[in-house]
């Protein structure tokens, strides 16, 4: 539950620390005291949009922290999300005179969205205008799917898939004249170039072969003269090279210097030789081909005039060729209307199935939900009055479903149900919200529920029953209300008054805690208004249970 609120220059607060505690918690306070400032400086700490407006005129930002206890599913997403899982949860926005803030989670930076996230796992918030919701039909809807326990994702992502295969097909169909034409020409090029069938890296070998080939004569006229002037029987550089080493090696005991030039001479006579074994290879291989020569004549001249007409270079015509296939290919895929077609069909069947589900879902859950907030009106002061949930089919489906949810209501017995914001009067559409917010509120799961006036247009014995439900709500939950009811204060556990002040020139606004002699006080003021008469404080005392 919510532990503690820290504000600095926040609207008209200069600063202020707030400690809270289980069960119910009401705060009150004169029109214009800023009852509302602490809610709203909750729901910026949980990721509202920041404002400049909220920065204390004088002041050069707002500061606002609250501290939560940490549950299960708090401390699953802190670390999922890579924040420090800690006894609490520490949660910090501030908010500069540009309006623009900055936002921390247990001292780590973090997003105004990761804060909304974490807000929907520690809090509910019902707010004065919540009656406003009840003629949306997406807030309506959104109620009957809460209730349910309903999850859409999967809907809403099997409904994407249903409409990009169905945009698809519709593409493909009125594309038909285009795609075919395009085909033709891919299917033509690509059998042009299919007599070609290039290989990759096929046009360096081509060069090279070719380049041979077509210097043969010259390569073995080189061959034959190198081999002539290493073998020849008397002039070849073989013998010479035998003869000047045989030279040096008989007079080498007399002159040993003469030991090294021998090697030098014997070592340039190996490799000589080596080369000579190297030169009859080649020349064995190197023959006169004209036929072969013709043959790479020709596929270079077509190969040199498929690259000129589609104007690249000729080693990028293989991946040019297999480019146009896998294109072709990709348009062969969307010119078959008959595979759309099925796979339209099957995303199709695949979210009408989930559709169906989740409509058979709201359609178990809707009378639940009705009888269930018909048994509130009737002790909101609409005895005989009848709540009902009706499920119309759509004409279309929709990304949510089949069906569309309406809220209907008979203000009195006998009527027939009607849409709620057609015969409810502001009153009754006041009582109306309070008692779906009581009924969907006991279902949630966030551990703290905010009511922030949301008891406008009730009195008497309707508000006292209004502060005995949220009684009854805080014995499992922390609950607070902004309240203006005194029949609602006095059921609260704690009492939290709200009061502006002026300091010098500015007004500001504290908040405090009150017991006994001053909780009677301030449900006296709320009953009477500020002159406090013996009969006020005696109806205060009865109504607290204080004796006198």
């Amino acid at each position: 539950m919510l532990r503690r609120m820290q504000l600095r220059d926040f609207v008209i607060v200069r600063e202020l620390e707030l400690d809270l505690s289980g069960g119910f918690t009401v705060l009150t306070g004169e029109t214009g005291a800023g009852k509302s400032i602490l809610i709203d400086a909750l729901q910026l700490a949980l990721g509202s949009r920041a404002d400049a407006g909220v920065v204390r005129e004088g002041a050069s930002r707002s500061e606002v922290s609250a501290e939560f206890d940490i549950t299960p599913a708090v401390q699953d997403w802190l670390q999922q999300a890579g924040f420090d899982a800690a006894d609490q949860l520490l949660l910090r926005r501030m908010v500069d005179g540009q309006g623009k803030s900055r936002a921390w989670i247990n001292g780590s930076a973090a997003t105004a969205t990761q804060l909304r996230e974490l807000g929907e796992l520690l809090l509910d918030i019902h707010g004065q205008h919540a009656w406003q919701s009840l003629t949306r039909p997406a807030s309506v809807r959104g109620l009957l799917d809460g209730y349910a326990a309903l999850d859409l994702a999967p809907l809403e992502r099997l409904w994407t898939g249903w409409r990009t295969a169905a945009r698809g097909l519709a593409d493909a169909r009125q594309a038909q004249d285009s795609l075919q034409r395009e085909r033709e020409r891919l299917a033509w090029q690509i059998a042009e170039v299919d007599k070609l069938a290039p290989e990759e890296d096929e046009w360096e070998q081509l060069n090279a072969d070719h380049g041979r080939l077509s210097h043969a004569q010259a390569l073995i006229d080189a061959l034959q003269t190198a081999i002539a002037a290493l073998d020849d029987d008397d002039q070849g550089a073989l013998r010479s090279l035998t003869r000047a080493h045989a030279a040096l090696a008989e007079q080498q005991h007399v002159a040993p210097e003469y030991a090294e030039m021998a090697e030098v001479l014997a070592a340039s006579l190996a490799q000589a030789e080596d080369a000579l074994h190297s030169l009859h290879a080649s020349q064995r291989r190197t023959e006169l081909d004209p036929d072969r020569l013709a043959v790479l004549d020709e596929r270079m001249a077509l190969w040199m005039g498929l690259a000129r007409r589609y104007k690249r270079q000729p080693a990028e015509l293989p991946a040019l060729w297999t480019g146009w296939k896998e294109e072709l290919a990709r348009l062969d895929a969307a010119a078959d209307l008959a595979a759309l077609e099925r796979g339209e069909r099957q995303a199709f069947a695949a979210f009408e199935a989930e559709a169906k589900r989740i409509a058979k879902a709201r359609a178990q859950a809707a009378p639940k939900l009705a009888k269930a907030i018909t048994a509130a009106m009737q002790s909101l002061g609409m005895q005989g009055g009848r709540f009902a949930v009706a499920l119309e089919p759509l004409a279309e489906p929709a990304a949510y479903g089949l069906d569309e949810v309406q809220f209907l209501v008979a203000g009195h017995a006998g009527s027939t149900p009607r849409p709620v914001g057609k015969v409810a009067s502001g009153g009754e559409l006041s009582r109306i919200a309070l008692a779906i917010a009581v009924t969907t509120s006991a279902l949630g799961g966030a551990p703290t529920l905010i009511f922030d006036e949301v008891d406008s247009g009730v009195g008497g014995a309707v508000a006292e029953t209004v502060g005995r439900l949220m009684k009854q709500l805080g014995t499992d939950r922390q609950v607070l209300a902004v309240t203006h009811l005194p029949q609602v204060a006095a059921c609260a556990d704690h009492h939290l008054v709200v009061a502006k002040q002026r300091e010098g020139a500015a007004t500001v606004s504290h908040v405090g805690e009150v017991q006994g002699e001053q909780r009677v006080a301030e449900v006296a003021r709320m009953l009477g208004g500020e002159r406090l008469s013996g009969t006020t404080l005696a109806h205060a005392r009865e109504m607290l249970g204080v004796a006198p």
